[in-house]
């Protein structure tokens, strides 16, 4: 994603909320450093992959921290998907889930700020996934099989002609989740391939049932 990119979709985000508060640090600021802490701070896996911190710590003075209390759960929200998106964009990979966390500093004067960063696994056992819908409603993927379709009975439900009653179906496989068409007429892609097989599902892999995309989210 372009810093103009995320710069526009920060500032859509909080512009009703943030114009009302007192908050001496914009949140696009926020974007640009962690956008940074992950040029600042990739490195190369065995694979050759270029891999980069996915847990952040932005902290904050008791004032600016108070003056998101109103947004924190939403900019906390859009931080993560701005850091899913650079990555994608610039090939970066991530070794688990990414999560980032407003958290007091009382040694910080109102208009500063710093972030912490770190690569961080997942925890060992199974781990939660998510589907990001269309609308942004978001679905907790937390048993062991998930239908996708336009049936009621589906975990997943699609709405819409050109998908199956049930199209796909996510089980879990070991600590993540694998995603395979089940016969569907207009078929399963994952990231604009078709399926032919089963496919592990990695994060921010987007999958299109019939003419319908979603995300799935290593939560």
């Amino acid at each position: 994603m372009s810093m103009q990119g995320l710069e526009g979709r920060l500032e859509r985000m909080v512009e009703g909320v943030f114009r009302r508060s007192r908050n001496s640090i914009r949140p696009i600021e926020l974007g640009r450093r962690l956008i940074r802490e992950m040029d600042d701070h990739r490195s190369v896996d065995v694979k050759g992959q270029r891999i980069v911190p996915n847990d952040f710590t932005v902290l904050l003075s008791p004032s600016d921290h108070a003056g998101f209390a109103d947004i924190e759960d939403a900019l906390r929200t859009e931080l993560v998907e701005a850091v899913r998106e650079y990555a994608r964009e610039e090939g970066y990979h991530f070794m688990g889930p990414v999560a980032v966390e407003l958290r007091v500093d009382n040694s910080l004067r109102s208009g500063h700020f710093g972030i912490a960063s770190q690569l961080k696994q997942p925890e060992p056992g199974k781990r939660p996934g998510t589907i990001v819908m269309p609308s942004g409603d978001r679905v907790e993927l937390t048993d062991d099989r998930h239908l996708i379709g336009r049936l009621p009975d589906c975990t997943v439900i699609i709405a819409d002609g050109n998908t199956s009653r049930h199209h796909a179906q996510i089980t879990r496989s070991g600590s993540g989740f694998v995603i395979a068409d089940l016969g569907s007429t207009n078929g399963t892609s994952v990231n604009g391939e078709r399926l032919i097989a089963d496919h592990r599902l990695a994060d921010g892999d987007i999958i299109t049932v019939g003419s319908v995309s979603v995300r799935f989210e290593a939560s």
